[in-house]
């Protein structure tokens, strides 16, 4: 049945008349008293209403801040071994804490020791805490920066963080906010984006001022992880860096990018340069006992500037294990998953990671077959990360 325009009209006025009429009665009926009460629990709903809708509409960056403020001391934890983007993430939690007058003390577990890393600490001079267990945490309420789960100290199973700050997969999950966000490319670009949320200053105007070791900290944060602005990137980190680039110290930026290389980095890449297997478009390489494990996937992405090869997987042996480090610019090769997969029946064994850039750890000992496990040879070894490369495991 079509009903024109002039007749819904009317009908709609009918309805409504029928409705005010009732509605007047119920009003008159009532008594002064009750009929204020009526008047101001309306109020209250509608306010409450607008209230709750304002509440969950406020950006990211204000609800963290409103929750920092609810304490008087942080912990800002970083993952394991902390990279530029761990690190800078950290450094800009503690600015929106210091505005709030909550203090916050900036720990890791594990080393510092990639020569980018170390220098990225000192030239910034980043107070940070090393911790071995849940003990030595600074306060009760922790904020993990660069992951969501809590690991590489002893207790870290038990600690129940109150915020995350992410941009890796997981189901890690801060107790009263979370904020993961696996399409951006760096966790430190999150962070700009909370600045920027609460007025922050990039040029020296008025608002929250971020100092020059801050916006450069955060800018190398965003290119370190995702090589310069050319692999995983999305949109957001050429905004933040262009939001940063006013307040950045372009001397402190090159002090950072330029650090010295040690020797047996060096040693590390000259041997995955010249005794990498390859089949195909891709390249495994065992590199033996190393002594510098942040030398791995520096050595990963050398053998990635081969021509022809589109995946690498560069492994070696520190304190009874096997640390890898993958690298993929090839469409079909996830290299997280491929990780993954190589290692998914070796007991107490790890990976995993991104598309395009993978790590593990496997222990020694039930690599070489110590029960439950019947062990595996490294020329065996191989052949899983080449089929699993392939897509064949």
């Amino acid at each position: 049945m079509i009903v024109r325009n002039g007749s819904a009209s009317g009908a709609f006025r009918r309805s409504s008349a029928a409705l005010v009429g009732p509605l007047r009665e119920f009003l008159e009926s009532l008594e002064p008293l009750m009929l204020s009460l009526f008047v101001v629990a309306t109020v209250a709903v509608v306010v409450g209403g607008w209230w709750v809708v304002s509440w969950f509409r406020r950006p990211p960056g204000v609800r963290f801040q409103r929750l920092l403020g609810e304490y008087d001391h942080v912990a800002v934890v970083m993952h394991p071994n902390p990279d530029p983007d761990a690190m800078s993430c950290a450094m800009g939690v503690a600015r929106i804490a210091e505005t709030v007058d909550t203090e916050a003390t900036l720990q890791y577990a594990g080393e510092i020791r990639h020569q980018e890393n170390r220098a990225f600490r000192t030239v910034l001079d980043l107070d940070l805490e090393a911790i071995e267990s849940s003990s030595q945490l600074a306060a009760d309420a922790v904020v993990l920066v660069d992951h969501n789960t809590p690991r590489g100290f002893a207790g870290s199973q038990t600690v129940e963080p109150i915020a995350v700050v992410d941009h890796h997969p997981g189901n890690g999950a801060g107790t009263e906010f979370t904020d993961v966000r696996t399409e951006y490319g760096a966790a430190s670009t999150i962070v700009v984006e909370y600045l920027d949320e609460l007025g922050a200053s990039m040029n020296g105007g008025d608002g929250l001022e971020i100092s020059p070791e801050l916006a450069t900290g955060l800018l190398y944060g965003i290119q370190s992880d995702t090589k310069h602005l050319t692999n995983g990137c999305s949109r957001a980190e050429f905004d933040a860096c262009a939001a940063l680039f006013d307040a950045i110290d372009e001397d402190l930026l090159d002090r950072v990018a330029n650090p010295q290389v040690s020797d047996d980095v060096l040693q590390v890449k000259a041997t995955a340069i010249t005794e990498k297997r390859v089949e195909g478009p891709f390249a495994v390489c065992d590199v033996g006992e190393i002594s510098n494990v942040d030398a791995i996937p520096q050595a990963a992405d050398e053998l990635m500037q081969l021509e022809g090869v589109t995946a690498v997987v560069v492994y070696g042996e520190y304190d009874g294990t096997i640390h890898l480090s993958g690298r993929s610019r090839d469409d079909r090769v996830h290299m997280g998953e491929t990780l993954r997969h190589a290692i998914s029946d070796i007991p107490m064994a790890n990976a995993g990671g991104h598309a395009r850039m993978g790590g593990g750890q496997v222990s020694v000992d039930h690599m070489d077959g110590i029960s439950p496990s019947d062990g595996i040879s490294r020329n065996e070894f191989e052949e899983r990360l080449f089929s699993a490369m392939s897509g064949e495991r």
